[in-house]
């Protein structure tokens, strides 16, 4: 039976990773940074770890005869030679054979992207890899930026007039699953989009639309939104990523559309009209604003 070792089990794509691949003929160890957090939203049949890019000590009982490595990269961990690719390199000393990375669209395309730095080491490697080039999760929106809708009612990414091809999580998660379980898909790089690309305008007309309310797109410059992030409590380091982010799409990069869903999983992807619909509840500023 594969093994798979799931990292950032407890995240927007682990978690629905490490429920597909329990779903399924293989099992799954979830690497978590809390066994106890971890042990109320994940699956009572997966096999939890505690396992912590930043504390070497923790990988070796994490990948002990681990087959496929589903690898994410927490979002505030810019410096990925500290600790990424070490723990890569950890994992193919110990066995690890495949590794399906959680990537972003355009990475290819953008050397300053710590996901580029991680494509190119894996490639480096004896290992096989997947590389799943997501383009934005939909649930960034109440992730991340939940407090600008239900609070201010806007969109505050500074992402200019360019289109990104929104794309729902777990959609992603669903062909994370298929890549770590299926051979097939080695050493491939998949462009995982939505059905369509949006810009943040149409995205802010969407969410007016269903949510019956004014939603506007504010379209901050690069400076003005690591300035008023860092302002709100976002970290300097997380900020400057999602900057860089931000400038796939500014730049035209992130507004490709694929049928990778549709070729991997045989169905379509999730619309962003869809995805607001089914979490209308959370953006709701009434029912925020009581809790």
């Amino acid at each position: 039976m594969t093994q798979v070792l799931v990292t950032g089990a407890t995240g927007t794509v682990g978690r629905h990773v490490t429920r597909g691949v329990t779903e399924g003929d293989a099992a799954v160890r979830a690497g978590v940074r809390s066994v106890e957090r971890a042990r109320e939203t994940l699956p009572d049949d997966a096999e939890l770890v505690r396992f912590d890019f930043e504390k070497p000590e923790s990988w070796g009982r994490a990948f002990e005869d681990i087959d496929a490595l589903f690898l994410v990269r927490p979002p505030e961990m810019a410096r990925v030679h500290r600790h990424i690719t070490p723990a890569i390199d950890a994992a193919e000393r110990v066995g690890v054979e495949h590794v399906v990375f959680l990537s972003v669209l355009g990475a290819e395309k953008n050397p300053l992207l710590p996901h580029r730095r991680i494509e190119r080491h894996l490639q480096e490697t004896d290992l096989t890899y997947t590389f799943l080039r997501a383009s934005f999760f939909m649930q960034n929106f109440y992730v991340v930026h939940r407090a600008e809708i239900t609070e201010r009612n806007e969109l505050f990414m500074p992402a200019g007039d360019g289109k990104t091809s929104f794309v729902d999580a777990r959609d992603v998660a669903a062909v994370g699953v298929e890549a770590l379980v299926d051979s097939t898909h080695r050493n491939r790089a998949y462009a995982v989009t939505g059905p369509e690309a949006l810009t943040y305008d149409d995205a802010a007309a969407i969410f007016s639309d269903v949510l019956d309310r004014d939603i506007e797109y504010a379209n901050p410059g690069l400076v003005e939104f690591a300035v008023t992030a860092t302002r709100r409590g976002v970290s300097l380091p997380f900020a400057l990523v999602q900057a860089v982010v931000y400038t796939t799409a500014r730049l035209g990069l992130a507004s490709r559309v694929t049928d990778a869903v549709q070729r991997v999983l045989g169905r379509p992807p999730q619309s962003l009209t869809d995805f607001v619909r089914d979490h209308a509840a959370e953006f709701d500023h009434n029912v925020t604003n009581q809790t």
